[in-house]
């Protein structure tokens, strides 16, 4: 089948449209997309696998290796709001391959470095190449599939995160044993370049809109399709169930942040182990956090098929699963049992990330698709992934990196708190962005 075959009327949500549009070309933007934030991450955790070599070799404190960790994630979250706004209207493709080239060559930059503020400095670039694909990525591969699969591709689509993650520290401790860490980076910078390539090739703006798939308002699945008017700014925050989708999606992040970031320092530490295997041994947890991720997301998708404010609802769950999980774990003697009880809890870590992907995209417009999702990013960093490891690092400088690891798990109260409230207010929320609807559409 032809990958750029086009319906004769892009924006008809017809039987004969449907069947005109290809079926593999989704697959394909999924396939890249989710590779390219499986680059992003590894890029970005690749870091962790290299923890003690760098604090042996440089002489590091653990605030300093979570400050490496943080920038990262700090500048993502600070660009991504202004970054994908620029991508709504320069073109999300196009803003995609520079974001891309821009944090493989920066990491090719960490391969060079000789001490902590240059390390530091091209830690800096990395964010600022990774700051808006989360969402300009997001937004691309959801607008070629139907609503019903938001919270399961989105779910899939962020767990590229932790698979991302899991190489990055997996391939860096085993790359770093054999031909030294500066290498980690340098394999991390060629494998972002190559899929900088292959998305060149395969997918451009012109094509990608003709498979666009039509949505209806929130309100009337059986609706007409959002106008296509452009919303202003002010409407990504203008109810109350949205802003704790922000927030309780990003403080649901924090622990799974802490754990892609600390657990290669935690087994070197208090397991003994050498920096390969300890990096592949964190790296199992990072997987089951990403195949969690996935699973937790597919599970949203059922649930709330028929009442989508049941996705509220798994989100609580499984929030409430890993605050007792988790904090067990860390309560537990090194062993068998902390190491099980450990491998549960990161299941459910990160459960929630594709139900709130999947209520932001329910409660905003979908001309500001990527902006929302740049929203949810600028959540998810701040609250989670910058946050938590620099402040682990500074706890770990105190009290030991066992009895800060502990404290983690307390996260969970906050996003319970905001998803609750959110919850309540849903029903609010789908009201207003139907109110705004109507009026683009009068307009």
């Amino acid at each position: 089948m032809d990958l750029h075959t086009t319906p004769t009327d892009p924006s008809a949500d017809t039987p004969a449209a449907s069947s005109a549009r290809s079926r593999i070309f989704p697959w394909i933007v999924f396939g890249l997309t989710f590779g390219l934030m499986v680059s992003d991450y590894m890029s970005r955790q690749v870091l962790s696998a290299v923890f003690p070599l760098l604090k042996s070799e440089w002489g590091l404190s653990d605030s300093q290796l979570g400050s490496l960790s943080s920038v990262v994630a700090l500048m993502v979250g600070l660009l991504a709001f202004p970054l994908s706004l620029a991508a709504d209207r320069w073109g999300r493709v196009r803003s995609m391959l520079v974001m891309a080239t821009v944090w493989s060559l920066a990491t090719l930059v960490c391969a060079l470095a000789t001490g902590y503020g240059q390390m530091l400095g091209a830690r800096f670039l990395v964010g600022v190449g990774e700051a808006a694909y989360g969402s300009v990525g997001a937004a691309v591969m959801l607008s070629v599939f139907a609503p019903r699969l938001r919270a399961s591709l989105s779910g899939a689509f962020l767990a590229g995160g932790s698979f991302g993650s899991v190489l990055g520290v997996a391939l860096g401790g085993i790359v770093s044993a054999h031909i030294g860490w500066r290498w980690t980076f340098a394999v991390m910078a060629a494998v972002g370049l190559l899929l900088v390539a292959a998305f060149r090739v395969l997918i451009t703006e012109s094509v990608l809109s003709r498979h666009q798939v039509a949505e209806a308002p929130a309100t009337d699945p059986g609706s007409a399709p959002h106008n296509s008017a452009r919303a202003p700014l002010s409407s990504l925050f203008s109810s109350v169930s949205v802003w704790c989708a922000y927030v309780g999606g990003g403080l649901q992040l924090f622990v799974g942040a802490v754990l892609m970031a600390w657990l290669p320092s935690f087994f070197n530490r208090s397991y003994s182990m050498p920096a390969d295997r300890a990096g592949l041994v964190a790296a199992i947890y990072v997987l089951l956090i990403g195949t969690g991720m996935i699973v937790c997301g597919i599970i949203t998708d059922r649930i709330g098929r028929t009442d989508p404010a049941r996705q509220w609802n798994s989100a609580l769950v499984y929030c409430t699963i890993s605050l007792i999980l988790l904090t067990v774990a860390f309560s537990l003697d090194t062993g068998t049992a902390q190491l099980t009880v450990l491998g549960l809890g990161a299941l459910t870590a990160a459960g929630s990330a594709g139900a709130t992907s999947s209520m932001v995209a329910s409660l905003t417009h979908a001309s500001l698709r990527a902006t929302a999702f740049a929203t949810v990013t600028l959540a998810n960093n701040i609250f989670g992934l910058a946050l938590g490891p620099l402040v682990v690092g500074f706890l770990a400088d105190r009290y030991g990196l066992a009895n800060a690891l502990r404290l983690v798990p307390l996260t969970y109260l906050g996003a319970l708190i905001a998803l609750g409230l959110g919850r309540r207010a849903y029903p609010a929320g789908l009201r207003r962005l139907a109110g705004l609807d109507a009026q683009l559409t009068t307009a």
